[in-house]
């Protein structure tokens, strides 16, 4: 007889790291790693570069050899970097900015180091910020105000320039003020009145009557316009260029003089600081390369909260649905796969439908049943801010329902059952126990939703996204809010910046400052919510403890009916007044407790009714000693 094969068993390790999985720990320890750098290393590398284009450098004056002749420039250094010459020769070139825009039709200049003969950093130049044509660079000469000419070696020199910037900006101020107050809102009467007119709402004569007093009142306010602007006329400054010639500016375009050879460290530091709170308080202008982001910023805000106020609600309610009445069958089978799948889709695929169904469907009906008057011209049948947030709400509502819907799963079964057993319906439940129980992990899935919705950039391009923006969605003219106005975002902007930007080398600096802006922007909206989440979170906390009931010296029968102490679970729920004990019996506390629960009772006691339950059961938090299961 042949002897049997002895079976093969799966032999496993019993010594050595392989048993105690420190090389699994390794591996999954380095993955964390790699993916903690990478992010850092993005994140410090975006402040590093966009904290850059806010610090002011040094000037120099950098004399080259052209040929037999020799050239200066005025300007700062931008980068440094090789590139190869003749014969494969590594040569290093300077990339300055040498501003003065409209003289030399190029901001930037590259200079091969080889070239340069000297470098010098004059205590006298000076870097002037205007309204157009981007910086100058030069050496100031005078300040005109009328007839009176103020050289720059006077004493009063840095006064009256400082004394003529001053009225440039109130002058300023005073012009935007009534061009886009004043005049905006006549504007907007005007087109009201005509439109009144063209429904027949008022007669050709008392339309032509106000149309004339408004004609009259829009006269008035252009010419005060003008008078405002033209008082600036005949001040200016001059300052000289580095090959001696000496140009002007007018003081309506003087924003801001600074020397930065004559400035320290934190000198320098206040004015990187005075030119982020421009950045983030002005409008731009120079085809974005120029100015502030505001309006982008104001954009990005309020599309991220209007879409949350939209996408949660809904999320919430489907979640709610699916979670807690609907039966599990095929169609909640197919409701979840379609849900899942949806977050996969191109979000360039929600801008097509966001364009077909809002702004082509929706937004023409809105159109003839309330604004008939203004077809063919749109309101709401045009890209909106409105539009881009029920867009970028269903982009995002996958991630609410998920999130909520998990939330509602983690809510304990048993204190569910103990609101039933207290007599509360399936719906009291969900909305007094069930949804404050599980707000922090919805509010987990709306931080999710808003830190997507801020980001994207694809679909906004077709449901209201510009480029520039001359009018925000909330301004102090009725009805105030404007939901079919256009609008600017920070995510579009970097696009705008860094693919379509006339001035390539003047943008790239904004580039980082965008980025690092919209990173920060998505980060202050997610700590406000995480805020608010942790706060709810220790508001609603539930958890789950055993409560022993002792012998009690003024109920003899509680021994034997209790078997020496009764266990009851426990469920906590803050800031209550009432205590529910058992099978709907209550009773409200005298004074005002800080935590209510219900009794689940673990084994029943059928020699008692709801009501001759023993008093000990409704006692308050705190009268009987607890531990933790």
């Amino acid at each position: 007889m042949s002897a049997k094969a002895e079976p093969s068993h799966q032999t496993f390790a019993t010594t050595g790291r392989s048993r105690k999985g420190e090389p699994i720990v390794w591996l999954t320890g380095a993955g964390l790693a790699i993916g903690i750098t990478m992010a850092v290393g993005l994140f410090l590398l975006i402040l590093v570069k966009g904290s850059a284009s806010f610090w002011p450098r040094r000037i120099e004056i950098i004399e080259i050899r052209k040929g037999e002749k020799t050239e200066k420039i005025f300007g700062y250094i931008a980068e440094s970097r090789e590139r190869k010459g003749e014969q494969e020769s590594v040569q290093r070139e300077m990339k300055m900015f040498r501003g003065n825009k409209d003289i030399y039709k190029e901001s930037f200049l590259y200079v091969d180091e080889s070239q340069v003969i000297s470098r010098t950093m004059p205590q006298n130049v000076v870097l002037f910020e205007r309204l157009s044509d981007g910086p100058a660079i030069g050496e100031p000469v005078a300040v005109v105000t009328g007839e009176l000419r103020t050289n720059a070696a006077e004493a009063v020199f840095s006064e009256k320039l400082q004394e003529m910037i001053a009225e440039s900006a109130a002058t300023r101020a005073k012009v935007t003020a009534v061009e886009r107050n004043q005049i905006g809102k006549l504007s907007m009467a005007m087109e009201k009145l005509r439109y009144a007119e063209k429904a027949g709402r008022i007669t050709k004569s008392e339309a032509a009557e106000r149309k004339a007093a408004m004609d009259g009142e829009f006269v008035r306010l252009k010419a005060l316009a003008d008078e405002t602007r033209e008082s600036m006329s005949g001040k200016s400054l001059i300052y000289r260029l580095e090959d001696g010639r000496e140009e002007e500016i007018p003081a309506s375009q003087l924003l801001h003089v600074y020397s930065p050879n004559k400035n320290g460290f934190f000198g320098r530091m206040g004015e990187g600081l005075r030119r982020a709170w421009r950045f983030l308080c002005d409008d731009p202008r120079e085809a974005n390369t120029e100015g502030g982001v505001f309006p982008a910023i104001f954009g990005t805000v309020v599309m991220t909260l209007v879409m949350s106020l939209f996408v949660t609600p809904f999320g919430v309610m489907a979640a709610i649905y699916l979670r807690e009445y609907a039966k599990p069958g095929l169609m909640v089978r197919i409701v979840r796969i379609c849900m899942n799948n949806l977050a996969g889709v191109p979000s360039i695929v929600f801008g097509v439908f966001g364009l077909a169904f809002f702004i082509y469907f929706v937004g023409s009906q809105v159109d003839q049943a309330f604004f008939s008057e203004k077809l063919p011209t749109p309101t709401f049948g045009t890209p909106g801010i409105l539009w881009a947030s029920l867009t970028l709400a269903l982009l995002t509502l996958p991630v609410v329902v998920v999130a909520t819907e998990e939330a509602l799963s983690a809510v304990p079964r048993g204190v569910r059952e103990a609101s039933l057993a207290c007599g509360a319906s399936k719906w009291q439940t969900i909305q007094r126990v069930v949804l404050p129980a599980s707000l922090p992990g919805i509010l987990t899935g709306v931080i999710l939703a808003m830190a997507r919705g801020a980001g994207e950039v694809a679909p906004l391009m077709l449901v209201g996204v510009v480029k520039l923006a001359p009018s925000l969605p909330l301004d102090a003219v009725a009805p105030f809010i404007h939901a079919e106005r256009k609008f600017m975002h920070l995510g579009f902007h970097i696009y705008d910046l860094g693919f379509q930007s006339p001035d390539a080398d003047a943008a790239k600096p904004l580039v980082y400052a965008t980025a690092l802006l919209l990173i920060t922007v998505v980060i202050v909206l997610n700590l406000a919510a995480i805020l608010i989440r942790n706060r709810l979170k220790k508001r609603f906390a539930v958890s789950s403890f055993w409560a022993y009931v002792p012998k009690h010296r003024h109920s003899p029968h509680a021994a034997p009916r209790f078997h020496h102490g009764g266990q009851f679970q426990l469920s906590l729920r803050p800031k209550a007044n009432l205590v529910w004990c058992g099978n709907g019996h209550s009773r409200t506390t005298s004074h005002r407790l800080d935590r209510t629960f219900w009794l689940r009772k673990i084994y029943s006691a059928p020699q008692y009714e709801s009501h001759e339950w023993p008093r000990r059961w409704c006692a308050p938090w705190g009268r009987y000693p607890h531990r933790r299961r």
